[in-house]
């Protein structure tokens, strides 16, 4: 083992040994190298004479860049687009992203919690994740309604075993005794967890009420207590987007410093918070179990990190991140997210609205949505991948197929007033198929 991968786990064993034992055998090998980047963050702030340290072309005071390139950037400093950007990501988005968590969730307040560290979008974090504290043969608790890519990211990537529950109840809530007791199944079988929240989640578009945040976090706090080591992830991709009865924050918030055992990690992102699905631009921010600062241990996490970015990607887009910035410090900004906010869950409960007319009872039932980008039909009669197909072939109109019954609607890229329309067609083509 490196020596230095050996000093940060010796800082984690000393400051809060249960991140030590929840690092997977890659996480307690990653470390982030004093080599190139080191010295030329060190030239950067000395070498006031020259500096021949990092791989870049520069010209004058500044990068080397064509003006075909530039001409089409203009409004940007050629600094803030051409050059790499830190392996952390620019220090001003990682700050302005930490005064957003903190004024969008009212449970962050007086936690500790690291500074949000830049990824390649949400996906890139799971990925990040699943290096870290995931082992061939380790237990991720996730609910039968989940995305897909997480079986690539943790099971064929790292050799996860999905232990799955059922989403809802019979009376169409969130299944906390089901999470639950697939934990405590878990927990009797391993001495660490890994648990997924994604709420709003894809794909039914469900995020659980205040109560039943509170029961989750509740739920996962008794399986510590037992003395199970918990890896709680947020993975709030679809953030902010609440429409109806439900949380309006991220459970990181309730999960941060909340017991010993319990390591907190939120993967969130402008992607789809911000409409800039092509920025690629998320971030990963962690929160121990102490009631205290505990720096050498998010110190440690971030070192860590930063290993693993190094090693597969170097650093996140630079070009991105400054547009990011831009948005975030723009006066217009919270006024036009505002009105983009009223179209999307305009269409939400339009959706809601026509799906609750009772013309389509004989055909599907729906799971609960109140938030996201998407809702899902519980089909009757007719196999999903037959009737997504048939839709395609003769309808043109595309769909996703989940297992032999489901089929997930994107009401996030219909518009309200076509909403009706496309829920006709479906019916129509259900009993083409009937």
């Amino acid at each position: 083992m490196n020596p230095l991968a050996k000093e940060l786990n010796e800082q984690l064993s000393q400051h809060n040994s249960h991140v030590l034992e929840s690092l997977s055998t890659l996480g307690k090998n990653l470390f982030f190298p004093k080599g190139i980047l080191t010295q030329s963050a060190e030239a950067k702030e000395k070498a006031h004479r020259f500096n021949a340290t990092i791989g870049i072309a520069t010209e004058g005071d500044g990068p080397m860049y064509l003006q075909c390139l530039h001409d089409k950037l203009s409004a940007f400093d050629p600094k803030d687009i051409f050059p790499y950007a830190p392996p952390a990501g620019k220090p001003e988005l990682r700050s302005l992203w930490r005064e957003k968590m903190l004024r969008e969730n009212p449970s962050l307040q007086d936690k500790h919690f690291s500074n949000p560290i830049v990824t390649s979008a949400l996906t890139h974090g799971l990925s990040i994740v699943a290096d870290m504290f995931i082992d061939e043969g380790d237990h991720l608790i996730l609910p039968d309604m989940l995305w897909g890519n997480y079986n690539l990211t943790f099971v064929t990537r790292c050799g996860a075993i999905v232990k799955k529950y059922p989403t809802f109840t019979s009376d169409r809530g969130f299944n906390v005794p089901a999470f639950l007791a697939e934990m405590k199944n878990s927990a009797a079988e391993k001495s660490k967890i890994v648990v997924l929240l994604n709420f709003p989640n894809n794909p039914s578009g469900y995020t659980p009420t205040v109560a039943e945040g509170d029961a989750i976090v509740n739920a996962i706090k008794e399986v510590a207590e037992s003395g199970c080591e918990v890896v709680a992830i947020t993975d709030d991709a679809y953030f902010g987007l609440f429409y109806e009865d439900s949380m309006q924050e991220s459970l990181f918030g309730k999960l941060a410093n909340l017991h010993p055992r319990i390591l907190t990690v939120k993967l969130d992102g402008a992607t789809k918070e911000e409409y800039v699905w092509g920025f690629r631009t998320g971030f990963i921010t962690f929160a121990d179990g102490n009631e205290y600062q505990n720096e050498p241990v998010l110190n440690a996490l971030e070192k860590k990190t930063l290993g693993i970015i190094r090693a597969t990607i170097s650093n996140c887009p630079h070009p991105s991140q400054t547009f990011v910035i831009e948005a975030l410090k723009s006066p217009d900004f919270l006024s036009q997210k505002a009105e983009k906010f009223q179209i999307m869950k305009g269409r939400a409960l339009k959706t809601k609205q026509v799906l609750d007319s009772g013309k389509y009872a004989s055909c599907w039932d729906y799971y609960p949505f109140n938030s996201g980008y998407f809702m899902c039909l519980k089909i009757k009669g007719v196999d999903a991948e037959t009737l997504r197909v048939h839709l395609l072939d003769k309808y043109g109109v595309g769909a996703i197929s989940i297992g032999s019954t489901d089929l997930r609607i994107a009401f996030s890229c219909i518009a309200e007033q076509d909403i009706q329309e496309l829920f006709d067609t479906i019916y129509q083509a259900v009993k083409d198929l009937s």
